[in-house]
C-alpha cells in the first residue's frame, strides 16, 4: 500500500507508469534486435566499406609531408566539416555548437586521445606496414576496449570472449610472421607494430571516455566537433613542434586524399558508427570491426601488391574467425538511465 500522506491515486498512477515503461523498453529491445533493416545494414556496410578503404589512402598520403602534418590537415578539415553538420542538424543550443566546460573537458580528452594520439600514431606505422596489416592489427582494438570497460565500468568479460580473442592473436601471429618473412632486410616490421600497439591504446582510451555520463548527456554531432576540433589543434601543435612549418604539397591527389580522409572517413563515418551503437548496442555495432579488415586487406591486394601465401590466409581465416567468436561472447552494456532505475528499484 502506499503510505497514509499519498494523495489520492498515487497508485494507480505509479501502476500505470509501471506497466508502460516496461512496454516502452520491449519495443526499444524488439528494435535493436532486428538488424535486417535498411536502415542498419545500409550504414553498417558503408561505414565498413569507407573504413576499410581509409587505410589505403593514409598510405598513399606518406611521403609527401611529415605525416604529422597530413593529420592535422585531415582533422582541420574534419572539424570544419563536422561543424557544418552540427549546425544543421541545429542538436543542442547556439544551433549545436554550445558546450558547458564538461562537455568542453570531455571533447578535449577525446580528441586528444582519438583524434591526436591515435591517428599519428597508425600514420607512422604504416610506414613499415601495409595497410591491410595495419586494419587487421586494428581489429584487436576490442582486448583493450573490454579490458578497460572491465575496470572502469564494470562490464563482464566472458569465457567464450577470452576464447576468440586466443584464436584471434594466434591469426594476427600468423600474419605478423609472414609479414615479417616478407619485408625487405632494412624493414623495421617490430616498430610498425609498436605504433600500432600505441595507437590502440589511444583509441580505446576514447572508446571508454565515450561511455562516460556525461557524452550520454551530450549532443553526438557537438561533441564529436568540438572533439575534432581540439583534437586538430594539439595534431598541428604537435606536427610544428617534431616536423617544423608546414609543408603545402601541389599535388591534387593528396589533397584529394586529405578531403577524403577528413569529410568522408571522418565526418561521415563517425556520426553514422555511434548511431549504429545506439540502434545494435556496442556489441553489434563492433562487427564492423571484423569487415572493415577484409575491405583493407583486398585493396591492400588489389593496389599494393600484398602476396598472399598458406600462411597468411591461414591467419587471416583464424583472425576473423576469433574476432565473431569473441564479438558472440560480449555482453551489451545495460543503457545507464535503466542501470540506475533498476539500482533504485531492484525488484522491478
Amino acid at each position: 500500500m502506499p503510505p497514509a500522506s499519498s494523495p489520492p491515486g498515487t497508485r494507480a498512477t505509479n501502476t500505470r507508469w509501471r506497466w508502460r515503461a516496461p512496454c516502452r523498453r520491449c519495443e526499444v529491445t524488439s528494435q535493436t534486435r532486428s538488424p535486417w533493416r535498411l536502415n542498419i545494414i545500409g550504414p553498417f556496410l558503408l561505414v565498413a566499406l569507407i573504413w576499410g578503404s581509409t587505410w589505403f589512402v593514409i598510405k598513399d598520403q606518406l611521403g609527401a609531408v611529415p605525416p604529422s602534418w597530413s593529420v592535422a590537415y585531415r582533422f582541420v578539415f574534419a572539424a570544419v566539416g563536422m561543424f557544418v553538420l552540427a549546425v544543421w542538424r541545429g542538436q543542442g543550443r547556439w544551433g549545436g555548437l554550445h558546450l558547458p566546460w564538461q562537455g568542453q573537458l570531455l571533447a578535449l580528452c577525446i580528441g586528444a586521445a582519438q583524434f591526436s594520439f591515435n591517428f599519428n600514431f597508425v600514420y607512422r606505422a604504416e610506414v613499415h606496414l601495409t595497410s591491410g596489416i595495419v586494419a587487421v592489427l586494428f581489429g584487436l582494438l576490442m582486448l583493450p576496449n573490454a579490458l578497460l570497460a572491465r575496470i572502469f565500468l564494470g562490464q563482464p568479460i566472458t569465457r567464450r570472449f577470452l576464447i576468440g580473442t586466443a584464436i584471434g592473436v594466434a591469426g594476427i601471429a600468423m600474419l605478423l610472421l609472414h609479414e615479417a618473412m616478407e619485408a625487405p632486410p632494412h624493414g623495421q616490421v617490430a616498430r610498425g607494430i609498436f605504433y600500432v600497439a600505441i595507437g590502440i591504446f589511444g583509441a580505446s582510451a576514447a572508446n571508454v571516455l565515450q561511455a562516460s555520463d556525461t557524452a550520454r548527456r551530450t549532443p553526438m554531432l557537438t561533441l564529436l566537433a568540438w572533439a575534432m576540433a581540439w583534437g586538430a589543434l594539439i595534431d598541428v601543435i604537435f606536427a610544428w613542434a617534431t616536423a617544423g612549418p608546414p609543408a603545402f604539397p601541389e599535388s591534387p591527389r593528396y589533397w584529394g586524399g586529405v578531403l577524403y580522409l577528413g569529410l568522408i572517413g571522418s565526418v561521415v563515418t563517425f556520426p553514422l558508427y555511434f548511431g549504429l551503437i545506439r540502434e545494435l548496442g556496442a556489441g553489434r555495432a563492433a562487427y564492423n570491426g571484423v569487415l572493415v579488415p577484409v575491405v583493407a586487406m583486398v585493396l591492400s591486394t588489389l593496389f599494393e601488391g600484398y602476396r598472399w601465401s598458406a600462411l597468411a590466409a591461414g591467419g587471416a581465416v583464424l583472425a576473423i574467425a576469433g574476432l565473431l567468436v569473441a564479438l558472440r561472447g560480449r555482453t551489451a552494456p545495460q543503457p545507464a538511465a535503466e542501470a540506475e532505475s533498476t539500482a533504485r528499484n531492484p525488484a522491478r
